[in-house]
């Protein structure tokens, strides 16, 4: 059955619709926030947000959300997540954060996801008393890291003990668990990708100094001076400061995945990676390269990983994939015909098998032997026959794709 909750479009009858068909969503897609991502440098706005009675907090710990229970992110009140952040943690602007820099302190790192608007919010609210910030109404969500870290460990571990006293856990954020509600896993996946960016980048890639977050965790910068040990003092030159290049964004990085069927449409290519479970293979899938487009990354990764050379390429639908920052990009592709289709192994040693199985034995495994990573088989599924992955993974979509003749079959 369909994931519940995914972001699709009503149904309408445009022309793109009636040529190319429905929108297609995957998971981790579908946030019901506005991230009104142009008021990330108005601190006024960022701290009337942060304090407004109505601000929905989700702590995170080493990278993994809290939640009420494998399918509920739990968001808490900024009563609960002061003692850690601070009341007021975006009471400096920009250039007063740089010019009172200081690398010895360690500063709490909130995230603003955006605004929960006309009664979308994904958790309880029980709030009468909607933020407002000029024309912008709704409920602000923030994500904090309370990850034990230099000198707020003492302060995490309080905030995170009672959190766990009062039931909540940090759920196990790995690609082995993706249960939660899918407008939820949006949330999570925006919060987990920039915090996981920041942690990534606390020094600059030019000069090898602390840098500062900025923005609400959008930006980092490399500061001029350091106020460490009490006194103001210039730091190193870096060539970064004063040009654009001084600004560093969060990243991420485009994924090729793709299914790829014969030249007669009868069959699908997967691959089977070491790590699967036994009997279960996936689309083949790789990074794209600089100045490469997206067919042209199909077609490599097609031929490197498994010998098959691809003719045609057909963008399906999109993912974000938060593990750690990566934009899955689904495609279909068709194999050239006769040598085209022969599978040789000896290119890239990435997979441990691939084979071609036929649209019966996808949809058999459609309906009867798609499972997470770390889970057994569903039930109903029949021992030694394909798995695929789960509904979740954009792999899953594609398969679904291949049996129901997507790429094939013309829409007028």
């Amino acid at each position: 059955m369909p994931i519940p909750d995914l972001p699709l479009l009503p149904p309408e009858d445009s022309m793109l619709s009636l040529k190319f068909g429905k929108e297609i969503a995957n998971y981790f897609t579908g946030s019901p926030l506005n991230r009104l991502s142009f008021l990330r440098t108005n601190h006024d706005f960022l701290q009337a947000a942060f304090s407004h009675s109505s601000a929905a907090f989700l702590a995170m710990n080493q990278l993994n959300p809290l939640v009420k229970d494998d399918s509920r992110l739990a968001f808490v009140s900024g009563h609960d997540i002061t003692p850690f952040t601070g009341p007021s943690p975006f009471g400096k602007k920009e250039e007063e954060a740089i010019r009172d820099y200081n690398s010895e302190e360690t500063q709490p790192l909130i995230l603003f996801l955006g605004v929960a608007e006309k009664d979308q919010c994904p958790s309880e609210s029980g709030t009468t008393d909607p933020f407002q910030y000029k024309e912008y109404r709704g409920r602000p969500y923030f994500a904090v890291d309370v990850t034990p870290r230099g000198s707020l460990t003492d302060t995490a571990n309080r905030v995170i003990t009672a959190l766990k006293e009062r039931g909540l856990s940090f759920h196990d954020s790995s690609p082995r668990h993706m249960g939660l509600a899918a407008n939820e896993a949006a949330i999570y996946a925006q919060a987990r990708s920039l915090l996981d960016w920041n942690a990534r980048n606390p020094f600059c890639a030019q000069c090898g100094q602390r840098t500062l977050s900025l923005n609400a965790g959008t930006k980092r910068v490399c500061p001029p001076t350091d106020l460490a040990g009490g006194e103001k003092r210039d730091r190193l030159p870096c060539a970064t400061r004063g040009t654009i290049s001084n600004i560093s964004f969060p990243r991420t990085d485009p994924t090729v995945i793709m299914a790829v069927v014969s030249s007669d449409g009868t069959r699908s290519l997967l691959g089977r990676n070491r790590r699967f479970p036994q009997n279960m293979y996936s689309a083949l899938a790789g990074f794209l390269e600089p100045g490469e487009s997206i067919e042209e990354a199909v077609r490599r990764e097609v031929w490197e990983e498994s010998g098959v050379r691809v003719g045609r390429v057909v963008i399906h639908s999109s993912q974000p994939w938060p593990f750690p920052a990566s934009l899955m990009i689904g495609a279909i592709g068709q194999a050239l015909p006769g040598d085209g289709e022969k599978i040789h192994l000896g290119h890239d040693p990435e997979l441990e098998d691939a084979r071609w199985f036929s649209v019966a034995e996808l949809e058999e495994a459609l309906a009867k032997g798609s499972s997470n990573l770390g889970e057994p088989a569903p039930e109903g599924y029949r021992e030694g026959s394909l798995r695929l992955p789960p509904q979740t993974a954009i792999a899953n979509q594609l398969m679904k794709a291949v049996v129901d003749g997507w790429a094939f079959t013309p829409k007028i």
